[in-house]
């Protein structure tokens, strides 16, 4: 086990209890901690292309929004079912997340997100990842149209 791996390992226990406990209820969003878990510029890439973008004012707004739709197509819990933590140099690791969403109507639908993340100082933040085709697999699952 390297050094890092204990800071991934409780980095994202904390990231899915906020994201469960806004699931839950959208009063319990606690945006700047959300906020706190990114670097300050991020990159994204998923099947549809590479984006990035600023952890600025526009991210603080997009967040509760994001958890909104989530809620609205009947999310309510993102469990981690599998985490693995590769140390890349002494500041950087990347981390492969096995999650399984689930839904009010009683699906399941499991995906595995890989995350680039810094650790400076003991503390983790988010500055890349990689997705399967999420909307593709919601739409499959008819929960969005």
């Amino acid at each position: 086990m390297s050094g890092l791996e204990p800071i991934v390992n409780d980095f994202f226990a904390a990231y899915a209890k906020r994201m469960n406990d806004a699931l839950a209820d959208p009063k319990a969003l606690d945006v700047a901690a959300m906020r706190a878990a990114f670097a300050d510029y991020f990159v994204g890439a998923d099947p549809n292309g590479v984006r990035g973008a600023r952890n600025g004012l526009l991210f603080r707004l997009m967040l509760p929004r994001g958890i909104a739709r989530y809620r609205k197509m009947g999310t309510i819990a993102m469990e981690i079912e599998a985490l693995t933590v590769t140390k890349l140099d002494e500041m950087h690791a990347m981390a492969r997340v096995g999650w399984r969403a689930s839904y009010r109507t009683g699906q399941r639908i499991d995906f595995t997100n890989i995350y680039l993340l810094q650790i400076r100082e003991g503390v983790a933040k988010i500055f890349a990842w990689i997705t399967p085709d999420e909307e593709k697999a919601l739409k499959e699952a008819g929960l969005v149209s």
